[in-house]
C-alpha cells in the first residue's frame, strides 16, 4: 500500500489559519484555495480541522468543509467539533472521506460503534493524544475504527500494542525523519507541518522516499520513452483533455525531457519549438495543467493527457484552442452527462427567467410541496411500469421522474456534479 502525504487545514470563523490555538491566517486565509492548491500539488488526502464554537458557527464550517470537498480532488478527512453522531453525518454528506473522532472525549466513544455501522468502519478514524487514551478504549478502537490519527510522537509505544494503521500528525522532524517514519509498517502516512508548509514540495519529498524504497504515489510511466515512435524532430504530438468533461483543450508536443519533467513535477510541460526551449504550461500566465492520467495510443505515437486545467488552455483566453467552427452536421448529443446537465441547465434557466406557460415555473411557483407531491407520483408510475412487460413505458416514466428530481434538484441547490461526486465516493 503506498503511503500519503496529508496537508493539514485548520479552520477558524471560515479561514485557514497556520495551527491549533492560532487566529493568525495561513496565506490569503482561503479554505478553498488552499485546499485546490495542495491537491493539485501532490498531496493524497486532506485533513481538515474544525475550531469552530458554538452551534451556529459549526453549522457555517461544515458549509466551508463541504466546499473544501468540491474544490479538493483528493479524499478529505473531518476533524474537530465532533459531538454526536448527527455531526459525523453532516461530515460524511459534506463530502468527507472520513470523521475523527477524539478519544480524549468520553462521548466520541460512546457513540463509535454506532458510528461505525452506520457509515462503515473505514470512514472512521479516532485521534490520540497519549497512550492512555488508547489502552483506555483500544477495544472500541480496535472494534470500530479504521484507523488512528496520531497527534503526538509515541507512535513507537502504540505500534507496540497495536496494527490498526496509523497517520501521524507532527510539526516535529525534518523530511529524512519522516521518510524513516513512512518506512515502518503501520505507519500509513504523514499529516502535519512539514507537508502543510506553503512552499512544501510533497512531490520532490514523494521521490525522496521513492529512493528510500518507501512506496508513495508519483507518476511512474508504464512504458519506457525508449518505445515511443517518435516524429523527424524527436518528439511526440500530445492530445490535451479536461479530465473531468474530456472536453479537448490543446495540442502541443513533447521530447523525451519535456515528458521526464511532466512525469517529476506532475505539471504538464512541453517543449516549445518557436522557443526551443522546455515550457511548463502556465508557468507564467497561472494556467497550469495538473497530470491526472497519461494514455499512449495503439501505434505508440501520440500521448492523450487528461488534466486539471487552471484557467485558459488558449493563449486566446479561450477554455480550449478548438474554438472555430469549420463543418457541423446537426446531430443528437446523447451523452448521458451533458444531456443531463443540459436540461437542468435549462430548468436553472428557467428559475431565474421565468417564462410564461412553462411548466417548470408552474411547479417552481407552487414550491417544494408540489414539487415533492410530483416526485412521489413519479416514482410510483415507475413502479406500476415495471410491472408491465413494455419497456418502452419504463422509459417513459422514468424520464419524467429524472426530470421532476432534476426540479427538485434545482429548488434545493443540488447539482450535478454534486450527484456524480458523491456516488463516486461510494
Amino acid at each position: 500500500m503506498n503511503k500519503l502525504l496529508i496537508p493539514c487545514l485548520y479552520m477558524l470563523k471560515g479561514q485557514a489559519v497556520t495551527g491549533f490555538g492560532q487566529k493568525n491566517c495561513f496565506g490569503d486565509g482561503n479554505l478553498t484555495k488552499v485546499a485546490k492548491y495542495y491537491s493539485d500539488n501532490g498531496a493524497d488526502e486532506l485533513l481538515v480541522f474544525d475550531f469552530s464554537n458554538g452551534d451556529a458557527e459549526h453549522e457555517e464550517a461544515i458549509g466551508k468543509i463541504k466546499e473544501i470537498c468540491d474544490a479538493a480532488e483528493v479524499p478529505v478527512i473531518g476533524a474537530g467539533n465532533i459531538k454526536r453522531m448527527e455531526d459525523v453525518k453532516k461530515l460524511v454528506y459534506a463530502g468527507c472521506a472520513k470523521a475523527v473522532l477524539n478519544a480524549s472525549k468520553a462521548g466520541n466513544m460512546e457513540i463509535m460503534e454506532e458510528v461505525s455501522k452506520k457509515f462503515g468502519k473505514e470512514k472512521i478514524m479516532v485521534s490520540i493524544s497519549d497512550m492512555e487514551e488508547f489502552t483506555d478504549n483500544q477495544v472500541i478502537i480496535e472494534n470500530y475504527a479504521g484507523s488512528i490519527l496520531l497527534l503526538d510522537n509515541i507512535q513507537d509505544e502504540l505500534i507496540a500494542v497495536t496494527k490498526i494503521p496509523m497517520i501521524l500528525h507532527t510539526n516535529h522532524g525534518n523530511a529524512g525523519e519522516m521518510c524513516a517514519q513512512l518506512q515502518k509498517e503501520t505507519i500509513l502516512g504523514i499529516s502535519g507541518e512539514m507537508v502543510s508548509k506553503q512552499d512544501a514540495d510533497l512531490m520532490g519529498f514523494k521521490r525522496m522516499c521513492k529512493e528510500q524504497g518507501v512506496p508513495v504515489n508519483t507518476f511512474e510511466s508504464a512504458i519506457p520513452w525508449s518505445e515511443f515512435k517518435l516524429n523527424a524532430d524527436g518528439m511526440v504530438p500530445i492530445i490535451v483533455q479536461d479530465y473531468k468533461t474530456d472536453e479537448v483543450l490543446m495540442l502541443a508536443y513533447m521530447n523525451e525531457a519535456a515528458y521526464e519533467e511532466t512525469l517529476r513535477t506532475g505539471k504538464m510541460t512541453y517543449w516549445s519549438r518557436s522557443r526551443d526551449e522546455l515550457w511548463t504550461k502556465g508557468l507564467t500566465s497561472g494556467h497550469l495543467q495538473y497530470v491526472k492520467e497519461l494514455r499512449l495510443d495503439c501505434d505508440n505515437d501520440t500521448v492523450l493527457a487528461k488534466v486539471s486545467q487552471i484557467g485558459a488552455a488558449c493563449h486566446t483566453g479561450s477554455r480550449s484552442c478548438f474554438f472555430k467552427p469549420l463543418v457541423k452536421k446537426e446531430y443528437d448529443d446523447t451523452n448521458p452527462l451533458r444531456v443531463f446537465q443540459d436540461v437542468y441547465d435549462v430548468i436553472l434557466d428557467r428559475k431565474v427567467h421565468p417564462k410564461e406557460g412553462s411548466y417548470t415555473n408552474y411547479l417552481f411557483d407552487k414550491g417544494i410541496d408540489k414539487i415533492l407531491k410530483k416526485v412521489g407520483e413519479e416514482c410510483t408510475e415507475i413502479v406500476i411500469a415495471a410491472k408491465n412487460p413494455d419497456k418502452e413505458e419504463i422509459k417513459y416514466e422514468i424520464s419524467d421522474f429524472l426530470y421532476h428530481a432534476m426540479v427538485l434538484m434545482a429548488e434545493k441547490g443540488v447539482t450535478w456534479e454534486d450527484i456524480t461526486k458523491e456516488l463516486a465516493h461510494r
